[in-house]
């Protein structure tokens, strides 16, 4: 288990601090994504990450969040074994034979602790009055006492045309103190769609 999925799973675990529903901080759109639709096709719904666990868990709970909106999904785990999808041309091969016509991929980039700064660190002795602040101004670079600090995950979302080979849309979104991952893979997919639905590529996907 790498680096980056210790620090996600123990954000899971995070429930003292407020979590917050994913934003986009950023999101792009291919010319031709309006000549596509997956309506009544077949789409795999694929986390990209060496957690095997959190792989599977995932999938099943981005393909449940799918199918309520009326897409033919599948979690990719299941259409081809995981030592397949290390490579891109076995991979294919699984894919082609499914019949998978799209792809909803999310890939965890990112996992960092950010302080909230709150009330108690400004009426502390160390920010209440300019020569208490400037004193340990000097005397230190971190800070003490009176903070939360939330953890922010950074996942990119992406949609692939497999006949297209081609991406169709592509979006990063910040996650704060995500609770359980299934809450998690839920709020991202929810407003994943939304974005979708803004950007006009949610034909095919029922609003819920």
């Amino acid at each position: 288990m790498n680096r980056l999925t210790v620090t996600i799973a123990a954000a899971f675990l995070a429930v003292t601090l407020v979590s917050a529903a994913p934003k986009f901080t950023s999101a792009w759109r291919s010319s031709e994504a309006g000549l596509v639709s997956f309506a009544g096709k077949k789409v795999a719904a694929l986390v990209i990450t060496q957690d095997e666990s959190l792989r599977v868990a995932g999938e099943e709970s981005l393909a449940r969040e799918l199918a309520a909106r009326g897409l033919q999904s599948v979690a990719t785990y299941r259409i081809a074994p995981k030592e397949e999808l290390r490579s891109a041309d076995r991979a294919k091969v699984w894919f082609e034979k499914a019949n998978i016509e799209g792809v909803v991929a999310m890939r965890p980039v990112s996992s960092e602790k950010r302080i909230s700064y709150n009330d108690s660190l400004w009426l502390s002795p160390s920010y209440n009055t300019f020569w208490g602040y400037y004193g340990y101004s000097y005397g230190s670079v971190v800070v003490i006492g009176g903070v939360d600090r939330d953890t922010v995950i950074t996942v990119e979302n992406l949609i692939f045309s497999v006949p297209l080979n081609k991406l169709l849309w592509a979006g990063v979104s910040e996650t704060r103190n995500p609770k359980t991952l299934q809450k998690f893979v839920e709020d991202l997919v929810k407003q994943s769609v939304k974005e979708l639905q803004k950007q006009g590529l949610a034909k095919g996907i029922a609003k819920k």
